[in-house]
């Protein structure tokens, strides 16, 4: 009956079978007591699960993903925030392994990340989410940043912009070198010149960053005419430095996001983005974890989901002599 009822992996019964199992369990009062099952298993059916920046609205339907997948499995998602501070990070890391997690979804790691590398030197089973690292060996659940920065600078020239900005996210993070790299490749490949007067980098994914890095390209005073930002709250920053320079989006200058976070459509205007399936990012990971922990020699995992352009208010067609 306990195998049944707390869904033990590789004890296969029938559906049948399974379900006059429950129905005698419930007409007997019978629970399972998760804490005795787990001591038996030596498993603590917890996974933890660090992100940067709890208030960056990208986050809740990935971790919704993350939360529902495990919870079949009978497992909970013990969710921390970094705030975007690696000496945090660390010490989140310590008091979760502390409590005994059975592994690790990491949405803060950096390209080149320590704290990475130490979690699967000591054995842990570590899935990245919207991440990557140099190193190999370790799973990862991204998307094809390369591709979806493509179609909007693609979208972007078929309006007829020839001078188009780039507001690049952080340089250590795998997110914004890939989105970086991709406009760089995107303009080439549209047969459009690179300026880097047009390129201004920001230290964190946040809509101040992207305020400061638009001025800092609009007080250059290029001709531009359209900005791909890396993702969207760099674009909202955008919006406001644009209307703070007594400059109109999208009728003088064209804005594109990327991650079609919750409530893009709502931006004024309503935001062209490269939608990414953040609910099914969440899945993914959480099935990459799963995988992990039901296998004896694992092999890490790299699922890279295609993104999608959403077309919006944000984009139009580029001014008369620019």
């Amino acid at each position: 009956m306990s195998r049944v009822l707390n869904a033990k992996p590789g004890y296969v019964v029938s559906e049948e079978v399974a379900e006059k199992i429950r129905t005698a369990a419930r007409e007997l009062g019978y629970k399972t007591n998760p804490f005795a099952y787990s001591l038996r298993v030596n498993r603590s059916f917890t996974i933890g699960v660090l992100i940067p920046d709890l208030t960056n609205p990208v986050f809740p339907p990935i971790i919704r993903g993350i939360e529902r997948t495990l919870a079949k499995k009978g497992y909970i998602a013990i969710l921390a925030d970094s705030d975007n501070d690696p000496a945090e990070e660390e010490r989140i890391l310590e008091r979760l392994k502390a409590r005994q997690t059975d592994g690790l979804i990491l949405a803060t790691a950096h390209r080149a990340d320590e704290l990475v590398a130490d979690c699967l030197e000591e054995g842990y089973r570590v899935v990245l989410i919207n991440r990557s690292v140099e190193a190999a060996g370790v799973s990862s659940i991204t998307n094809d940043d390369h591709f979806g920065i493509a179609q909007a600078v693609r979208h972007l020239a078929s309006l007829g912009h020839r001078q188009i900005a780039h507001v690049a996210g952080p340089q250590a993070i795998s997110t914004g070198y890939q989105r970086y790299l991709a406009f760089r490749e995107a303009m080439q490949a549209e047969g459009l010149a690179v300026d880097d007067n047009l390129i201004a980098f920001c230290d964190a994914f946040a809509e101040k960053e992207g305020r400061r890095a638009m001025a800092q390209i609009l007080a250059r005073s290029r001709p531009l005419s359209a900005v791909v930002a890396a993702n969207d709250l760099l674009a909202l920053g955008c919006y406001d430095a644009i209307e703070a320079a007594g400059r109109r989006c999208p009728e003088e200058i064209s804005v594109t996001g990327y991650n079609d976070m919750p409530f893009a459509d709502k931006f004024k205007p309503p935001l062209t983005t490269v939608h990414i399936p953040l609910f099914e990012m969440g899945i993914e990971a959480a099935e990459a974890m799963l995988a992990l922990l039901d296998t004896e020699n694992p092999e890490p995992r790299q699922v890279r989901l295609r993104p999608e352009l959403v077309v919006r208010g944000s984009t139009a067609r580029a001014p008369a002599g620019i």
